[in-house]
């Protein structure tokens, strides 16, 4: 393929299908349009935010087949025939999801831009920690950067989330 022709190749709209939250979607994409834009401008789903664009700070953080990714560093055509997950879909029906959940009774959150970041970074590890060590904890949390806490308050909910877990029946 000619250079001129792999460019325009490059820049023509790709055609999609991506399920989020659990619904499907069927978009025509350019080829160089970030998953954190994909979501936000195409989808309205705004929950999912952009803080520093470098995939450093964890604002844009997704699911991304189950794995928490930074939406800011994946193309939308990387995300054809996956499932994401979005701060949006986290919750089944009307109550919040069990992290949440603990956010909100801990106090782990002030201005909440970091939080949809947070709470998707720490549902998989959850999942694969069910039982965390504090230090397990903050090693988690190390990719995350918020601004207002001090952290401690989050470190709070996750043990909270992780213990009300093992209690459930």
């Amino acid at each position: 393929m000619a250079p001129a022709q792999a460019m325009a190749t490059m820049s023509e709209p790709q055609s999609i299908t991506v399920t989020v939250n659990g619904e499907r979607y069927q978009r025509a994409v350019e080829p160089r349009l970030l998953l954190s834009d994909f979501l936000r401008h195409e989808l309205g789903l705004t929950g999912t935010h952009v803080g520093c664009e470098h995939g450093v700070c964890g604002a844009c953080t997704v699911l991304l087949d189950g794995a928490a990714v930074r939406s800011c560093l994946i193309f939308a055509v990387q995300a054809d025939g996956h499932e994401v997950t979005t701060v949006e879909g986290l919750a089944a029906g009307d109550g919040l999801h069990p992290l949440q959940e603990a956010f909100r009774r801990e106090h782990a959150l002030q201005c909440g831009f970091c939080t949809p970041g947070f709470l998707l970074t720490l549902v998989p590890f959850l999942e694969e920690n069910p039982q965390p060590t504090e230090e397990e904890i903050r090693h988690a949390l190390s990719g995350n950067l918020c601004r207002c806490t001090g952290y401690q308050n989050i470190v709070a909910a996750v043990k909270r989330a992780a213990r009300e877990r093992a209690e459930a029946p």
